[in-house]
C-alpha cells in the first residue's frame, strides 16, 4: 500500500511539473526503465556461488602467462548474540555429473607493460570463446606493449621492476602488490586469508557465479591505507573525495548535477597514494571505496572477463599514462573559445538574427549562436531541417553570421518519435536498436551507432548541415541506449550502453572533422575515451547554488578522467536564472575552458536590465583578453592530457591542503579560481605553497587560508607568483582578433624572473617565454617570433 501511495505522488509531481514548464522528474530505486545498473548486490546472494582467487597454479614470467586457482564459496549464516551474520564458507560443487566440472578451476590470467608507467592485468572467469578485437575506448585499437619491465625471482612469487615501480606476484596465497620506485606499497589484491583479521567479513579478489542465469562477473578487490583518497570516476557530483562512497557507473539521464547518477561515468579513477587504475570495460561497474569495509577497494565489474591497468605515478603523470591508452583531447578551434549564446530556444530566423545584432549593438563579446530544439518544424522533432515557416534561408543567415564573427550550433538528438517523417525510414532500413523479439524496445526509434549502415546514414544527416555552414553540432542525450537492446555489433546492452556516447560522439566528431577540418560537438554523454571528441557540458543544473558548487565537482572530476574540456549552463538550466545567481556564476563560466550561457529563457543579459548587461561585459571582455592564456593553456592540455578546470592537487600533489579543496581550482596552470557560491562578496579560499597575487585587486597573499573580497568581477582569481598572463586587445570575436600585439602580464609577487607558455593560431609547438628583471623592468629572453609580435610588458 506504501509503495502504491508513493508512486501515485510520484506521477501528480511529474504531471505537476511537466516537460511543459521545462522540469522533469526521476526518482530512483523504483526499478524504472533505464535506471542504473547497480551489479554490488549479485557479490551479497545466497543463491550464487563465489569463486575467490586462492593461488597462483602456473605461471611463465618470460610470457607474463599463467593461471590462477578459484575455490568456491557460498554465504551462510551464523548467529552470535542475537546478530545473524553472514559468512563465506567452502562448499562442494553442485554440478551433475560431478565428474564433468571442475571443482576448483584453474583459469588464465595475463600480467602485461604497455609503458614504464603502466601494468595490465587480465584474468578470465571461463574458456577463452572470444578472440581479441580493437577496442574502441583504446586511442589505437590496442594497447602497446612496453619492455623496459625488468624480471627477477623472488621468495614465493615473482617481480617485475620498471622505471617507475615495481610489480610483485606471490603464488601461494595469490597476491599482487605494486610498489613504487621507493619501495612503499601503494595497493595489493585482498585475498580471502585476510578475512581472518576482522569480524566484518568481506568478499575478497573473486568472480561470482549467477544462480539465475550462470552468468559471471569479476570483484577486483585491493587494499586501502590510512587517509588515502580516490577520485575520479567521471562527472560526479558527489563529493569530490570519493574514498567512503559507492560509485555506479551506468551512464544515465541525471535529470541534474545533484543526485549520484551520471551523464559521464568514466571506468577510471587515482589515489592519492600514486597510482591509477582504469577498468577497461562497457559493462556495468559498481566501486565500492571503503564504503562497506574502511580497508578495501572493491572493483565490481560485470563483464566475465577482467581486464585492469595500472598506472604508476603522481596526479600529471597518471593523466599523461593513462591517455597515452585511451587518448588525448585534440585541440578544438579557436572560435569555440568565445562566448556561446544560447537559450531553450530561438525558434525562428528572426530572433537568431535579432539576437546576433543585439550581442554586437551591446558589445558583448560573443563567437557562437545557439539553435536549441526549436529550428525545426515541430519543437524537439529532430529531422534535421530547418522549418520552412521560420527560417526563410537558412544557408544565408548562417553566412552573415560568420560575418559578424558569429558560428552557428544546432541542437538534435539520436532518439526519433513515431511522427517524425524519418522514422519509416530508419524502421525500413534497420537503422536502429532491437529488442530480444526483434521490435523497438521504447516507442522511439533509437539509432544504433555499433551498425555501419546507421553510421552513414546518419552522418549524411548531419553532413547536409555542416555543407550548409554549421559550426557545430549538438550532441544531446546519448545515455539511453536500451539495456535489453540487441545491437548490429552482436553484443547486448549490457556491452553497449555505457559504450553508445562515445560511438555517439565518435560519429559526430568524425564527419565534422571530415567536412569543417575541425574537431569540435557540444556533448553531453560520454565514456572512456570520449575525450578524444571534444567538447563536452555539465548537463542540466538547477538554479541554485548547491547545483553551481556541484557543477565544479562534476568538471573537477571529469577533468581527473582526461577530459581537457568541458563547460557548463551559466546561471543554471531549469528555471529562469535568478539574476544575483546569474552575476556570480557567469565569471565561474567564463573562466572554464568553454563558456555557454543557456537554459530556460531569458539568458541574454541585456533581458536583466543595464546593471546587470554591464557586469555581465565586465567578465565577457575579461575572458576575451585572456584568450592568449586561455589558447596557450588548452594547447599545453591536449599535449599531457590534463584538464583545463583543474584540482588543485595536480599542480600541488605534495601539498597535503591541496588534495581536500573541491570548490576552488586552477583554471590552466597559473590562475586559481574561487566562485563565490553564496551571496556574498567575501569567501575563504586556501592557496597552495607560495605567494598568489589577486589578479584584480593587485593584493599578494602567502599559502594558507585566508578570506579574500572579491574584486570588481563577483569571483575571486588569484595568480601564481613567477608567472606571466599573456593578455589581447579586446574584439568582439576571436575571428577579430589582432595576434600581432601581445601584452605580457607579469606576476612577480617578488621574484626576479617569470615565464609562461604561448601557442597562436598557426603556430605548429607552443612557445616557451622567459622574462628576467633588469633595471628595475622585466625583459623578455628570447623572441621565439623573430618579431612578428610586438610585445608589450607591464608587471603588477
Amino acid at each position: 500500500m506504501r509503495t502504491r501511495i508513493i508512486g501515485i505522488l510520484a506521477y501528480l509531481i511529474c504531471d505537476l511539473f511537466s516537460p511543459g514548464n521545462k522540469i522533469i522528474c526521476q526518482l530512483q530505486g523504483f526499478g524504472l526503465q533505464n535506471e542504473p545498473v547497480d551489479i554490488s548486490a549479485d557479490f551479497a546472494d545466497f543463491k550464487n556461488t563465489y569463486y575467490l582467487a586462492d593461488s597462483l597454479s602456473v605461471f611463465d614470467p618470460a610470457t607474463g602467462k599463467g593461471k590462477i586457482t578459484y575455490r568456491r564459496y557460498e554465504y551462510a549464516t551464523r548467529m552470535a548474540f542475537n546478530n545473524m551474520l553472514a559468512t563465506l564458507v567452502p562448499v562442494r560443487p553442485n554440478e551433475f555429473p560431478s565428474n564433468e566440472y571442475a571443482v576448483a578451476p584453474s583459469l588464465p590470467f595475463y600480467i602485461e607493460f604497455t609503458s614504464p608507467r603502466t601494468v595490465r592485468i587480465r584474468m578470465k572467469s571461463g574458456p577463452e570463446l572470444r578472440p581479441e578485437s580493437e577496442s574502441l575506448m583504446l586511442v589505437n585499437g590496442k594497447a602497446p606493449v612496453d619492455q623496459s619491465w625488468k624480471y627477477s625471482k623472488v621468495a614465493g612469487g615473482y617481480k617485475y621492476t620498471g622505471e617507475f615501480g615495481s610489480v610483485v606476484i606471490t603464488v601461494s596465497p595469490f597476491r599482487i602488490a605494486f610498489y613504487d620506485s621507493q619501495g612503499k606499497l601503494l595497493t595489493q589484491t585482498i585475498h580471502h586469508n585476510d578475512n581472518s583479521g576482522t569480524f566484518t567479513p568481506f568478499l575478497p579478489f573473486s568472480y561470482v557465479r549467477r544462480a539465475s542465469d550462470y552468468s559471471r562477473s569479476f570483484s577486483a578487490v585491493f587494499s586501502l591505507s590510512p587517509d588515502e583518497k580516490i577520485f575520479g570516476c567521471g562527472e560526479s557530483y558527489t563529493a569530490l573525495n570519493k574514498r567512503g562512497q559507492k560509485v555506479i557507473l551506468w551512464t544515465d539521464d541525471a535529470n541534474g548535477v545533484q543526485n549520484e547518477t551520471m551523464y559521464k561515468p568514466v571506468p577510471f579513477f587515482m589515489s592519492s597514494r600514486g597510482y591509477g587504475i582504469f577498468m577497461h570495460t562497457s559493462t556495468p561497474v559498481t566501486c565500492d571505496f571503503g564504503r562497506y569495509f574502511g580497508g578495501i577497494t572493491s572493483l565490481m565489474i560485470g563483464d566475465e572477463d577482467l581486464d585492469l591497468f595500472i598506472f604508476y605515478g603522481k596526479p600529471k603523470e597518471i593523466l599523461d599514462a593513462y591517455t597515452g591508452l585511451t587518448g588525448k583531447s585534440p585541440m578544438p578551434p579557436l572560435w569555440s573559445f568565445g562566448f556561446w549564446m544560447s537559450r531553450i530556444t530561438y525558434f525562428s530566423e528572426k530572433e537568431g538574427r535579432a539576437v546576433a545584432d543585439k550581442l554586437r549593438v551591446n558589445n558583448i563579446p560573443a563567437d557562437v549562436l545557439h539553435f536549441d530544439t526549436g529550428w525545426f518544424e515541430t519543437d524537439w522533432r529532430c529531422d534535421y531541417q530547418f522549418s520552412k515557416s521560420r527560417f526563410e534561408n537558412p544557408e544565408k543567415m548562417i553566412r552573415d553570421l560568420k560575418a559578424q564573427g558569429i558560428q552557428t550550433c544546432l541542437w538534435q538528438l539520436p532518439y526519433f518519435v513515431p511522427n517524425n517523417r524519418l522514422f519509416p525510414e530508419i524502421i525500413e532500413k534497420q537503422l536502429y536498436v532491437k529488442n530480444d523479439k526483434g521490435t523497438l524496445p521504447y516507442e522511439d526509434a533509437v539509432l544504433d551507432f555499433s551498425n555501419p549502415e546507421t553510421v552513414a546514414w546518419y552522418q549524411q544527416q548531419i553532413a547536409g548541415l555542416l555543407k550548409l555552414g554549421v559550426g557545430a553540432i549538438k550532441v544531446d542525450f546519448g545515455e539511453a541506449a536500451p539495456a535489453k537492446g540487441i545491437y548490429a555489433s552482436g553484443n547486448s546492452g549490457f556491452y553497449e550502453h555505457n559504450l553508445y556516447p562515445l560511438r555517439y560522439n565518435k560519429v559526430v566528431s568524425d564527419i565534422t572533422q571530415q567536412i569543417k577540418g575541425e574537431r569540435i560537438i557540444w556533448a553531453r554523454s560520454a565514456w572512456a575515451g570520449s575525450q578524444r571528441y571534444p567538447l563536452h557540458w555539465g548537463g542540466d543544473p538547477a538554479n541554485t547554488n548547491t547545483a553551481m558548487a556541484a557543477t565544479l565537482r562534476g568538471g573537477l572530476s571529469l577533468g581527473l578522467c582526461g577530459f581537457s574540456f568541458w563547460s557548463h549552463d551559466i546561471g543554471g538550466f531549469v528555471l529562469k536564472t535568478p539574476e544575483e545567481l546569474y552575476r556570480r556564476w557567469t565569471p565561474f563560466g567564463m573562466l572554464s575552458s568553454h563558456v555557454r550561457s543557456h537554459g530556460t529563457p531569458p539568458k541574454e543579459p541585456w533581458e536583466y536590465g543595464e546593471d546587470f548587461m554591464n557586469a555581465f561585459r565586465e567578465a565577457d571582455n575579461m575572458r576575451y583578453r585572456l584568450m592568449p592564456y586561455i589558447y596557450a593553456q588548452a594547447k599545453e592540455c591536449t599535449e599531457k592530457g590534463l584538464p583545463m578546470v583543474r584540482a588543485l592537487f595536480i599542480e600541488f600533489p605534495d601539498d597535503p591542503g591541496s588534495w581536500l579543496i573541491d570548490n576552488e581550482y586552477l583554471f590552466g596552470a597559473d590562475i586559481l579560481v574561487a566562485p563565490l557560491f553564496e551571496e556574498s562578496t567575501r569567501r575563504d579560499v586556501y592557496l597552495p605553497p607560495g605567494n598568489w597575487t589577486d589578479y584584480q585587486t593587485g593584493k599578494v597573499y602567502s599559502g594558507g587560508w585566508h578570506q579574500i573580497e572579491a574584486g570588481k568581477i563577483p569571483i575571486i582569481m588569484l595568480v601564481r607568483g613567477g608567472s606571466v598572463i599573456p593578455h589581447i586587445k579586446l574584439a568582439q570575436s576571436t575571428q577579430f582578433m589582432d595576434w600581432s600585439e601581445i601584452e605580457l602580464v607579469v606576476f612577480s609577487a617578488g621574484l626576479t624572473s617569470a615565464g609562461t607558455v604561448l601557442y597562436l593560431p598557426g603556430d605548429d609547438t607552443l612557445k616557451q617565454l622567459s622574462l628576467k628583471m633588469k633595471d628595475g623592468k622585466f625583459i623578455l629572453q628570447s623572441d621565439p617570433y623573430a618579431g612578428k609580435v610586438k610585445w608589450q610588458i607591464t608587471a603588477r
